[in-house]
Parts: C-alpha cells; sequence; structure tokens
C-alpha cells in the first residue's frame, strides 16, 4: 500500500489508475480505524479496481472546546489495518496542505437545513467543516463511488445532498452502522469511555429499539416519544443532546405514520459524545 502526503503525488497515482481504465473507490476518515471504517473499505473494494483512504483530522469541523488536540492519532496501525483489507493507497495531508491560507479566510461548502438539525443545531460549523472537507478531497481523489457509515446518518444525508447540488460524478454508499457485540456502535470516540462508562453505553442503541417497538406498536405521538425516550437515557446515566424521530430524507420531524421514519440520537455519557441511529 502506498503513502502519499502531497498533491502532485496523489494526482499522478490518480491519474495512473485511470490510464489503466480502472475504477477508484474513495474512503474518507480521521484515522484511529476500527473494524467499521475497515468495513468500508472492504465495501469499497468489493465495488471498485482501486480503494484510496484518507486519514486526516480536519480542524474546520471542530468547534471551541472540543477533543481536536486529543484526538486520537494513530498512523501506524492504521496503515497495518488498511494493508490487511487490501487498500491501495492512503492519502495523509497537513492542515497546512489542506488549508494553506488558514481556516478564517478558507472558502467553504454549506448543505442549508441538513446541517442545520440534529448535531448541527448544537455543533455549529460542525457540518459546514464536514461538508467543506469531503468536497474538497472529492474534487482531489476524483472517485468513481465514495463509501461512508450509517452511523453517522446526518453526514450521510449532508453529503449526498452536497454530490446532488453540485452534480459531482460520484456515487456515495452508505454501509451499514457495525456494532460491538453489545450494540454499542463502533465510534472512535468510544476509546474515551472508563470501563464503568463503557459498560452503560450500549443503553443507547437499546432504548432506541424500545423507542422503535413502541412506533411498531402503533404509538404515532412521536414527540411524547421522544421525550420519554431522553427520560430513559438520563436514567441510565446519560446527558441527552436529542432524540429525534424524523423522515429518513429530509430529516425534519416525522409526522406522518406512513412516511420513512428513522430515530437519530445524541447524548453524553461522562465527557464522551456518542450517536446513533435506528431505521424504521
Amino acid at each position: 500500500m502506498k503513502i502519499i502526503n502531497s498533491v502532485p503525488a496523489l494526482r499522478a497515482q490518480i491519474s495512473g489508475w485511470r490510464q489503466n481504465g480502472e475504477r477508484i473507490a474513495f474512503v474518507p476518515t480521521m484515522g484511529n480505524l476500527h473494524n467499521g471504517h475497515l468495513k468500508l473499505v472492504d465495501v469499497a473494494k468489493s465495488r471498485a479496481d482501486r480503494v484510496i483512504v484518507s486519514i486526516f483530522v480536519n480542524p474546520m469541523q471542530f468547534g471551541k472546546n472540543e477533543d481536536l488536540d486529543s484526538y486520537p492519532r494513530t498512523l501506524e496501525a492504521d496503515c497495518a489495518g488498511l494493508t490487511a483489507h487490501g487498500a491501495d493507497a492512503v492519502f495523509t495531508p497537513t492542515p497546512e496542505l489542506m488549508y494553506p491560507r488558514g481556516l478564517d479566510v478558507q472558502s467553504f461548502v454549506e448543505v442549508p437545513l441538513l446541517g442545520d438539525l440534529h448535531c448541527g443545531a448544537s455543533r455549529a460549523g460542525h457540518f459546514r467543516g464536514v461538508s467543506t472537507i469531503v468536497c474538497k478531497l472529492f474534487n482531489l481523489v476524483q472517485p468513481d463511488i465514495a463509501c461512508f457509515g450509517q452511523k453517522d446518518y446526518q453526514q450521510l444525508a449532508i453529503i449526498r445532498q452536497m454530490v446532488t447540488d453540485l452534480s459531482l460524478p460520484i456515487e456515495i454508499i452508505g454501509v451499514p452502522t457495525e456494532r460491538a457485540a453489545d450494540g454499542l456502535a463502533l465510534s472512535s470516540r468510544n476509546g474515551y469511555l472508563t470501563a464503568t462508562e463503557r459498560a452503560k453505553a450500549p443503553a443507547l442503541y437499546k432504548i432506541l429499539q424500545q423507542l422503535k417497538a413502541g412506533i411498531d406498536a402503533g404509538n404515532h405521538d412521536y414527540r411524547a416519544l421522544e421525550q420519554q425516550a431522553k427520560q430513559l437515557l438520563s436514567a441510565a446515566g446519560f446527558v441527552p443532546d436529542y432524540v429525534n424521530i424524523s423522515n429518513q430524507h429530509s430529516l425534519v420531524p416525522a409526522l406522518d405514520a406512513s412516511e420513512p421514519k428513522v430515530i437519530l440520537a445524541a447524548a453524553r455519557l461522562g465527557t464522551t459524545r456518542l450517536i446513533d441511529n435506528l431505521e424504521l
């Protein structure tokens, strides 16, 4: 597997693959890779001739007092995992390469409405940072397909909308959430949990499952169900941010029993912010 850390080297590699008529898949990450990330690589490899992964801890998507400086950086272990799963190249840019003029004067890409809901309501500017860096990486890599995990459901919706709105010729593939045996969604931030918190963490997904069961049983008072779920989270030791029953496509609050729905949730457990979702 090639490790690429400059734009000229990246473009030369992409050009070589293109000249050979090869189909290219892309998996953007922030590193500290777990089995969920590696599943994205596996799916990408099944859909293309070449797979390139990016590892970049993007400062634009971190707010004040968030964990940019402490976010785990494990490049050696990440490269070992990517090699084992057959990735062809990893692109490892620096902030100086991606934002040479600095964040204060960087052009940006923003997806309105979708980026303002849910996590966007409590993390101002987060999704602007996500859409900007993903768009920039898409322009650099110019892949045929790109794979993203469904754990970050809102992020996936935003990227799909951005690709549609900007007419980018990229197929976006959502890959189902990888979970631990006890149901906890795999996340790089799970490593922040203490042993006691880790034992409590699966309650988040269990409460979403209970909420789904209530809806499946015919309870369509969605706002009341959301409040009940937040109370359950609080009782389980979480500090809820939101539990929202939303339309799968627009992500606005669900109103109609017949529309496709998704339950989106975010809550803090100690200092760690966990997110999860469950489609209905």
